[in-house]
C-alpha cells in the first residue's frame, strides 16, 4: 500500500472518521487472511466483541493491539504499519468536542464526529428546525425547554456547542445540507413569536447558499413517509459507510446495512416528492413571517 493511497489522511477527517477506517481496514484484513474475529481477539487478550467494535470504529485502538493484529494478519510492509500506527494516534485524539462530554450523550458523540466529516447530510425533523440550521435563541429555547433568555450555564454550554457544530456550514469544503421539516415546525413556536421570526430569517438566509436546500411537507402529506425524524450521511471517504441515523428517548441508532439504508433512502426521496419545492418552501417561509 503506497502512502499516497492511505484512506484517512484528509486534514479535514477527525478522529471519529479515523476510528471507522481503521477499523474497516482491520476487517478487510482478517478477512483476507482468512482468520474468526474469536481468533484474532485470543491474540490480543480481548473478547470478540471488542473486535466487533473495533472494526465497526466503535472503540479507541492501543498501539500495541494494532501492531499485533497486523503481525498475526501477515501485514509486514512498514508504510502500511506506519500508517496504522499513526491513525492510532489520530483516532485517540480528543475531538473540539470533548470539553462538553458532561453534557454530550455518549450514543450522541460519534454522531458530532460523523457530522463533521460527512460530504453529504440529508435530514428529515418534525419537531424541531434541525440543530444545524438554528438560530442562538432558537437553540436555547429549544435546550432550555422554552426559555430563549435562559442563561442557566448548563443551558449556554448546550447552545454554544450547537453554534459550534455549525460551524461546518461555513468550512472550506461544506457537507450539502438537504433539510425536509414538517410543516408543524413552523407552528410551534418556541421561545415565542420573536424567536420563531428570526429563526425563519435565518432559514431564508442559510436557502441562498449552494449548499443548502430545505423543503416544508405540508399538512396533507405529513406523517406519510416517514413516522419519525432521522439522517443520512454520506461519506467522499470511501472506507466509510453511508450511515442512517435515528435517535430514541435513551440512545440513538446507527444504521449501516444496505437493506436499512435503502428503507431510509426511499422514505427520505418520497418525502421529497411529497414536499414543496425549495421555491415554494420560500414563499411559506416568507408567508409565515408576514403572519408573526
Amino acid at each position: 500500500m503506497a502512502p499516497i493511497d492511505l484512506p484517512g489522511s484528509e486534514p479535514g477527517t477527525g478522529p471519529t472518521a479515523r476510528r471507522m477506517i481503521l477499523g474497516t481496514q482491520l476487517r478487510r484484513l482478517r478477512e483476507k487472511a482468512g482468520i474468526t474475529r474469536a481468533t484474532a481477539a485470543w491474540e490480543i487478550r480481548a473478547s470478540e466483541s471488542k473486535i466487533s467494535r473495533m472494526e465497526l470504529g466503535r472503540v479507541g485502538f492501543k498501539e500495541r493491539d494494532v501492531t499485533d493484529l497486523l503481525t498475526m494478519y501477515g501485514v509486514h510492509d512498514p508504510a502500511e504499519r506506519a500508517w496504522a500506527v499513526q491513525m492510532v494516534k489520530e483516532s485517540n485524539q480528543p475531538g473540539w468536542w470533548q470539553p462538553y462530554n458532561d453534557l454530550v450523550p455518549s450514543w450522541f458523540d460519534n454522531y458530532i464526529g460523523l457530522e463533521e466529516a460527512a460530504f453529504r447530510i440529508r435530514t428529515y425533523e418534525l419537531m424541531f428546525v434541525p440543530g444545524l440550521l438554528q438560530t442562538e435563541r432558537y437553540a436555547r429555547a429549544v435546550v432550555s425547554h422554552g426559555d430563549p433568555d435562559s442563561r442557566d450555564e448548563d443551558t449556554e454550554r448546550k447552545v454554544g456547542l450547537r453554534m459550534r457544530r455549525q460551524k461546518v456550514l461555513t468550512g472550506p469544503k461544506p457537507p450539502r445540507v438537504w433539510a425536509v421539516l414538517d410543516a408543524a415546525v413552523l407552528e410551534r413556536p418556541i421561545g415565542g413569536a420573536g424567536v420563531l421570526r428570526e429563526q425563519i430569517d435565518k432559514l431564508l438566509e442559510l436557502t441562498e447558499l449552494p449548499h443548502i436546500a430545505l423543503q416544508i411537507v405540508p399538512f396533507d402529506l405529513s406523517g406519510f413517509a416517514a413516522e419519525s425524524a432521522f439522517s443520512l450521511l454520506q461519506f467522499a471517504e470511501p472506507d466509510l459507510p453511508n450511515i442512517a441515523y435515528v435517535e430514541h428517548l435513551n440512545g440513538a441508532s446507527y444504521l449501516e446495512k444496505p437493506e436499512d439504508l435503502e428503507v431510509y433512502g426511499r422514505a427520505f426521496d418520497r418525502l421529497t416528492v411529497d414536499a414543496e419545492t425549495p421555491d415554494r418552501t420560500r414563499q411559506m417561509l416568507l408567508k409565515k413571517r408576514a403572519e408573526l
